[in-house]
């Protein structure tokens, strides 16, 4: 299941199309069908539906998908680019200035510009379109299994079903402030939906928030409810803990405290997942689906096109042990100074950044040492070395054959200590379990005087940097954006902008605006300067 090759998902895929809405609902001539042609047709549904959920899942590393092979942007390789942009409109995801780093664009003009003419306006482009097409990819299968179908199929729809919860709710965060009683009613995203006949979906408009919202909560609980007893092929696809997951994450936004620590709590326990140990957290990591903490993940291999590509890939623009990457012409990513120095000695997350004299620990880990002295020489204090490379290599596509990871132990762990605090639980108590245990022997919740809610979301700005959750934590806790007081901020981005400023708000790209006749210019998100 590691490895599919692109031209066989892009046939099955169209097979699916055409075909499964006719197995699930041929009979033969009598009208009445016997057990065997039941069999043989439950079997062609499962083979075709398997085949469509594959394609789904291959969309999250599509290379050129946001825009197509014929503009072919070194920022567009998937999810994890979408990670990487969002990641970098906040405050302490931090690139150089300089012409190789595609995700400059990522500032806040991307967000303002939704046209095709500019590398801003691309941008935009990307990320709307990564995350509809996954959406279409899920709603194909979606559209032809019945949602009281029996065996594998019903598996697959609660996998369509959870990642079209997924994208948007990454979508929701990104087109809208977040959910509360003043944002309910207020437009959202167009909603695209399996039974949409293709004039719907040419005429749609955006929908509000409690829309949105509702679709959310009723895919992801038919997920968790329908997944029960599935065993994937493996953390590529969704099962029930992943389902519990990312219902977790929905509770949180939608302000149900209680039962999102609940959620987190089950997929923990369903999975088995525990967090990485202190010798484990201290060398170059988050590359391997494989890992006792991972729950999700975008499975990559070297036949992948992301890796063929060499430099087109996740770890071209972030692992700083990459040599023949983005990374290697010094197109680096660093942790916000401010935040950097809020790490306590004692804390092994301290060694995922280069210190001040560009030192540390996880440099001379077995299998990275060999890049010690080329990281050393090339790059700035704060620069990350948190995420290694796929087999330790330095070069090559072994290198860059590196999994994303979507889910983890430590996430969970936070959401539940986050849901508990604000519930009225003993959120201090796992969250400083955690911490004590796994990252900082001589933490105490109380030793960056912040509130509880503060200390938590700063652990997570820790703990998650760079891995696609800062802004989704940004708009979730209405947060201010604050760049000034980091000294490694490159002056032309180094601006603070307050919650509630309509410039945090991205904008729907015109493509889709000349396409969709129920969403005008007057539709759109407002443009704001800066």
């Amino acid at each position: 299941m590691k490895t599919l090759n692109k031209y066989i998902i892009v046939a099955l895929v169209a097979l699916i199309s055409t075909g499964c809405q006719e197995w699930l609902n041929a009979e033969p001539e009598g009208g009445t069908k016997t057990s065997q042609q039941k069999e043989e047709n439950s079997s062609k549904t499962e083979a075709a539906a398997m085949a469509d959920l594959t394609g789904m899942y291959a969309q999250f590393i599509q290379l050129f998908a946001g825009l197509g092979e014929d503009w072919e942007r070194h920022n567009d390789f998937g999810y994890a680019a979408t990670c990487m942009f969002t990641e970098a409109n906040g405050m302490d995801f931090v690139g150089p200035n300089i012409g190789y780093n595609w995700f400059s664009f990522s500032d806040w003009k991307s967000v303002r510009d939704n046209t095709m003419s500019t590398s801003d306006g691309r941008t935009c482009n990307i990320v709307w379109n990564e995350y509809f097409k996954i959406i279409k990819a899920a709603n194909n299968l979606i559209s032809v299994v019945d949602p009281k179908a029996p065996g594998e199929a019903r598996a697959y729809l609660s996998q369509a079903l959870a990642v079209r919860a997924f994208c948007n709710m990454q979508l929701a965060q990104l087109y809208q402030f977040t959910y509360s009683d003043e944002t309910l009613d207020l437009p959202c995203i167009p909603l695209v939906t399996g039974d949409m006949t293709e004039e719907q979906q040419l005429n749609n408009p955006r929908a509000t928030v409690r829309k949105v919202y509702d679709l959310i909560i009723s895919d992801l609980n038919y997920a968790c409810d329908s997944l029960e007893g599935y065993s994937r092929p493996d953390k590529g696809y969704v099962n029930q803990a992943v389902a519990y997951g990312l219902r977790a994450r929905a509770n949180m936004l939608i302000h149900k405290y209680k039962e999102a620590a609940d959620d987190a709590d089950m997929a923990l326990t369903l999975s088995g997942a525990t967090p990485l140990s202190v010798e484990e957290a201290s060398v170059p990591g988050f590359t391997s689906a494989a890992a006792h903490n991972v729950l999700w993940a975008n499975i990559i291999v070297e036949t992948n096109d992301v890796v063929q590509t060499s430099i087109v890939n996740w770890p071209s623009h972030m692992s700083s042990f990459y040599t023949d990457g983005y990374t290697g012409v010094k197109a680096t990513r660093a942790i916000a100074s401010a935040l950097y120095n809020q790490i306590s000695k004692s804390d092994v997350r301290k060694g995922w950044w280069l210190n001040q004299s560009k030192s540390s620990p996880l440099l001379d880990a077995d299998g990275y040492s060999a890049a010690k002295k080329f990281i050393t020489d090339s790059f700035d204090p704060y620069t990350n070395v948190k995420f290694g490379t796929a087999n330790g290599a330095i070069s090559g596509l072994a290198a860059a054959a590196a999994d994303w990871i979507m889910m983890r132990a430590e996430e969970l762990i936070l959401i539940k200590a986050e849901g508990l605090a604000k519930s009225g639980g003993d959120g201090a108590g796992v969250l400083t379990d955690f911490v004590k245990t796994y990252r900082d022997p001589e933490y105490t919740v109380s030793q960056h005087s912040l509130s509880l809610e503060d200390e938590i979301w700063w652990q997570r700005r820790v703990e998650l940097w760079g891995e696609g959750f800062a802004w989704n934590d940004i708009m979730r806790l209405n947060k201010d954006v604050i760049r000034t007081n980091s000294s490694n901020w490159p002056d032309a981005w180094q601006q603070d902008v307050m919650a509630g400023n309509g410039i945090l708000l991205w904008r729907i790209p015109q493509p889709e605006i000349e396409a969709n006749q129920g969403i005008s210019e007057a539709d759109n998100n407002p443009f704001v300067a800066y």
